[in-house]
């Protein structure tokens, strides 16, 4: 099928008939495109209902290898009609397709139908992490030594770069749970979804991609170090019992830190001199 002027009447714009092409392709209410003709010259609507199906199947089929435990949540008929609807909402931007579905979980959070799973969207965003995490780029973790050779009354300053895997999934439910227990065949045991809110730790610092329950405190502590604050500030907006040795031995055992780095400070200045600085 090719997309072309057909001869009769003005022609639009190219990126104006790719734009009606694409709307076509993914609406099943539209009509093909005035544009589109076979070899022979001739509109031929059947050969376009053809691709077009082939199109959304594959869209659909994309999202269902990425959120294969959405799927068995809701079931792969429901899912399918969901996909589709998420496809024409929001179709693909990029040609590389392991960028589609980045933002189905949140179509699913304001997915009406769907409303009295509420948890849905956070699980699918564990999926989503899952899928970002095993892509991600190698890093190096940080050699203790680096952080031996920094002066002890430094060390509260110093911020840290985490490995390029990690990605931390906060939920008011226990995504992490319904997750978990749906991933295997056998009927998982019933969960109960007022248990509380949950934390998952998503990251690949070796090869295989490790998915991790975290405590609140130690959320908070990994968000704050995520947006480059410094060790003392991430500390803090833990919590005033937040054991800080315990959680910078896990995090360069278990490979997340994989650099660091100390802002300069500020010299201090005289009050009496203004050029007099240490």
């Amino acid at each position: 099928m090719i997309a072309q002027p057909s001869g009769r009447g003005s022609v639009r714009p190219l990126a104006e008939r790719q734009r009606a092409f694409v709307a076509a392709l993914l609406d099943p209410r539209r009509s093909m495109p005035a544009e589109c003709i076979d070899p022979s010259g001739h509109a031929d609507m059947r050969r376009f209902a053809v691709y077009r199906n082939n199109v959304a199947s594959s869209l659909i089929e994309a999202l269902e290898v990425a959120y294969p435990v959405v799927r068995r949540l809701v079931g792969e008929e429901y899912f399918r009609a969901v996909a589709g609807l998420h496809a024409l909402q929001d179709p693909p931007r990029s040609p590389i397709m392991l960028h589609y579905g980045e933002g189905f979980p949140e179509f699913l959070d304001h997915f009406e139908p769907l409303s009295g799973h509420p948890y849905l969207g956070d699980v699918a965003r564990i999926e989503r992490a899952w899928i970002e995490a095993y892509h991600a780029a190698e890093a190096e973790p940080l050699h203790r030594e680096v952080l031996a050779s920094i002066p002890a009354h430094r060390m509260a300053d110093l911020r840290f770069t985490l490995h390029p895997s990690m990605r931390l999934v906060r939920s008011a439910f226990p995504a992490l749970t319904i997750w978990h227990a749906n991933r295997l065949e056998q009927s998982p045991a019933p969960i109960d979804l007022d248990s509380g809110a949950q934390a998952a730790l998503i990251v690949r610092p070796a090869a295989e991609v490790e998915v991790r329950l975290v405590p609140p405190d130690g959320a908070r502590f990994l968000r704050a170090l995520a947006r480059g604050e410094s060790l003392a500030a991430a500390a803090a907006a833990a919590s005033e019992s937040f054991d800080l040795t315990q959680h910078l031995t896990a995090l360069l055992e278990s490979g997340l830190i994989t650099g660091a780095r100390l802002r300069r400070r500020r010299p201090t200045c005289s009050p009496k001199k203004s050029l007099s600085c240490r």
